[in-house]
């Protein structure tokens, strides 16, 4: 039995093909002005790497994230705090804590053994640590993204930023290259500032081990390393693109429809 997750972002958008016990196929693919369009792009490749021709080869589809109420093939749509809980507890079962940074919001969610969301914090309405926030210090030092991520790009001196809002963080960092704060100080100052906001969300629900990040923003390893060090804590790695996460939780609730019906 085949069934399918789409999770549409306001940065990407992700398709997941389930057989009930593994991935089969997924696509991740650059979010458009139209979520539909979004939708339609991410699952068409996942169908056709799937080995499939179309969406009715598939009994049951879930749609989820910002843009989940305008997946048109979606039988039905969940919230995306459930999702990411459900997919990174799925991918790894000993996970009891999520931390979902996306493109413009974050989420901390606390799970229980069968990866039910328990508690949850969120921000969404602020850019401050979210993906928008490091694109727009990624364009303000000119390294691009990876930049940011690489772990031989983080200073041993991390610069303080301690602004919360994105515009006047932008300002701190502008400040701090005309002062001459070397470029890995500042990379780390940055990471540091979305850590210490994430330590204050992780702190208001409760940090149970162990503690997985999921969305765009967890591939980051520079963020990873200062969280861990925030929470004195490592961070437990997903067997699959921690990015697909929440596409992953649409298609297994999905599957317990298609079983149900």
């Amino acid at each position: 039995m085949l069934v399918g997750g789409c999770d549409v972002g306001s940065t990407t958008g992700k398709a997941v093909i389930l057989d009930g016990t593994s991935v089969v196929s997924h696509f991740i693919t650059p979010s458009t002005t139209s979520p539909e369009k979004t939708a339609r792009t991410a699952m068409d490749e996942a169908v056709k790497m799937a080995g499939l021709t179309a969406y009715d080869d598939l009994r049951y589809i879930v749609g989820t994230g910002y843009g989940r109420l305008k997946v048109p093939f979606a039988n039905e749509n969940v919230s995306e705090i459930t999702c990411h809980a459900r997919g990174a507890h799925w991918l790894n079962p000993a996970v009891r804590t999520v931390v979902d940074i996306g493109g413009q919001d974050c989420k901390v969610m606390s799970v229980d053994k069968n990866g039910k969301v328990i508690e949850f914090a969120m921000n969404d309405r602020c850019a401050a640590g979210t993906g928008r926030f490091f694109e727009a210090m990624a364009r303000v030092l000119n390294c691009g993204l990876e930049g940011i991520s690489a772990l031989d790009q983080q200073g041993s001196n991390p610069a303080s930023i301690t602004s919360q809002c994105s515009v006047f963080a932008e300002s701190e960092v502008i400040t701090l290259i005309s002062e001459g704060i070397p470029l890995p100080d500042i990379v780390a100052g940055i990471n540091n500032s979305v850590a210490n906001r994430l330590f204050s969300m992780v702190r208001r629900i409760g940090l149970t081990k162990e503690l997985a990040l999921t969305g765009g923003c967890s591939k980051n390893e520079g963020l990873a390393k200062a969280l861990e060090k925030k929470l004195g804590v490592t961070v437990t790695l997903l067997p699959q693109d921690p990015q697909i996460a929440g596409a992953v939780g649409a298609a297994l609730i999905a599957c317990e429809r298609a079983e149900k019906n």
